[in-house]
């Protein structure tokens, strides 16, 4: 086995854990992080802040049901920064984002219509990366497909 040394930069794009490598070391950036290709951040267009503290579940259509893959809350940022599943690579299929709307604006001190924003997304290649961000305010919501 041969050991060469050589100069690998991996940055953190939006602290979502999705990697990417500056430099000539791309093919280790691209196994570290070949589970990881899925982020999304939410911002609250009222105020124009990042909406920290919303309950965000990833969940992977299964037939009729919904399998839950991963469970965390946004940061200070409005971003979920550990969205990574290293124990299931994504797959082709059909994929929903909950996000708990209405406790998040309770905390605020403000009444919504939406208490709850579930966004469905088909994963068709699993080597892009795919950015799905949510705006929110308390009568309505906007999403698209990001980068």
């Amino acid at each position: 086995m041969r050991r060469t040394t050589r100069s690998c930069l991996l940055v953190l794009i939006g602290s979502i854990g999705f990697w990417t490598a500056v430099g000539d070391c791309a093919a280790s950036a691209e196994n570290l992080v070949a589970a990881s290709r899925l982020s999304t951040h939410v911002l609250n267009t009222t105020t124009g802040q990042p909406a920290s503290g919303v309950l965000v579940v990833l969940q992977r259509q299964a037939g009729q049901n919904w399998e839950e893959l991963k469970r965390a809350e946004t940061d200070g940022r409005g971003r979920v920064s550990d969205l990574h599943l290293p124990e299931k690579a994504l797959q082709v299929g059909t994929y929903r984002f909950v996000f708990e709307t209405g406790k998040y604006f309770e905390s605020q001190g403000t009444s919504t219509f939406f208490p709850r924003v579930e966004i469905i997304f088909a994963i068709e290649k699993t080597d892009e990366h795919y950015h799905v961000p949510l705006l929110i305010s308390p009568y309505g919501y906007s999403t698209y497909r990001g980068s």
